[in-house]
């Protein structure tokens, strides 16, 4: 048996995990909406004419892309340590002979 699928400890660790990876997932649906509407209002603006606004909105929206890129990854890794199992103590691998 490797680690203890009830250990308290392990548990709140996943629980705060997922609050992290919830609070990040709200972060990136509002990124994407601002992105969304940046879109919306530099076209409406671009097809008016004003073509002044397009260098600026494509340069915030970069900067909106590589924000919600950073927070994925930061999401994976959240994820990937809520999920790690910890090791059984090695009192319990002495025991029953394993490495």
């Amino acid at each position: 048996m490797r680690g203890a699928p009830h250990d308290p400890v392990h548990e709140a660790r996943a629980r705060r995990g997922l609050t992290a990876i919830d609070g990040a997932l709200a972060l990136v649906v509002f990124l994407l909406i601002v992105q969304m509407w940046l879109l919306t209002a530099t076209l409406e603006s671009y097809l008016a004419g004003r073509t002044g606004a397009a260098l600026p909105a494509a340069v915030i929206s970069l900067a909106l892309f590589v924000a919600a890129a950073l927070l994925a990854l930061f999401i994976a890794r959240v994820d990937r340590s809520a999920r790690r199992v910890p090791d059984e103590p090695a009192s319990l691998r002495g025991a029953r002979g394993g490495a």
